[in-house]
């Protein structure tokens, strides 16, 4: 009786992504192939590998026409979406779901207009400090004052811009006295908001985030 010799098996494992065929080096061996040419090695006395960065979220077309949907009215339905860009209304939900899963998304909010609540005087400050104050300590300031919408640190000679709204000039003052109190603040420069040139902008309306 005569034995076949046994078939060739496909290579499985790490091995089978191996680049072209060629001779292997020590370093690109990988798999059970390292195990039968070199000593197993103790688990801890591997280097640890250093975290992956984190990955950019898959963004197409689609999620770019989701967007603008949203953002032109976020009351807009999953339904009317999907009906606009060729998608189901689940396959929109889905989307959605990963748009605001890696923070592209990252909240819903009404727009009203700021007369009906009251703000009916608005300007921009500009702050300077006496020494360079880091971001995180301005923050704590403005959080403490209500009637600053918006705040941001910028280039040039002063260290913050602020976007304050106030029922009335005189409540506008009463908020510059209490942001000059701060005791690393110098001085302010305002500007009194006379007309909106975009009436449609975010900055022309007060803005009410929603509940989830």
């Amino acid at each position: 009786m005569t034995h076949r010799p046994a078939e060739p098996t496909e290579p499985t494992g790490s091995a089978a992504t191996a680049g072209p065929a060629g001779p292997v080096g020590p370093a690109e061996s990988a798999g059970h192939a390292a195990s039968a040419t070199t000593p197993a090695r103790s688990s801890a006395a591997r280097p640890a590998r250093s975290p992956e960065p984190a990955r950019h979220a898959p963004f197409d077309e689609l999620d770019r026409k989701i967007l603008a949907a949203l953002i032109d009215n976020a009351r807009t339905s999953f339904a009317e979406i999907g009906t606009a860009i060729g998608l189901s209304a689940t396959a929109v939900k889905r989307r959605v779901d990963r748009l605001r899963e890696h923070q592209v998304i990252t909240g819903f909010s009404a727009t009203v207009r700021p007369a009906a609540l009251g703000w009916l005087t608005e300007a921009y400050v500009e702050v300077y400090c006496d020494s360079a104050a880091p971001p995180r300590r301005l923050a704590e300031v403005v959080r403490n004052h209500p009637e600053i919408a918006a705040a941001m640190t910028v280039t040039g000679g002063a260290d913050a811009l602020l976007h304050v709204r106030a029922t009335d000039v005189q409540h506008f003052e009463e908020v510059l006295e209490r942001i000059r109190a701060e005791p690393f603040i110098r001085k302010t420069i305002s500007y009194l908001v006379l007309s909106h040139l975009l009436p449609d902008s975010p900055e022309a309306g007060a803005r009410v985030s929603a509940q989830d």
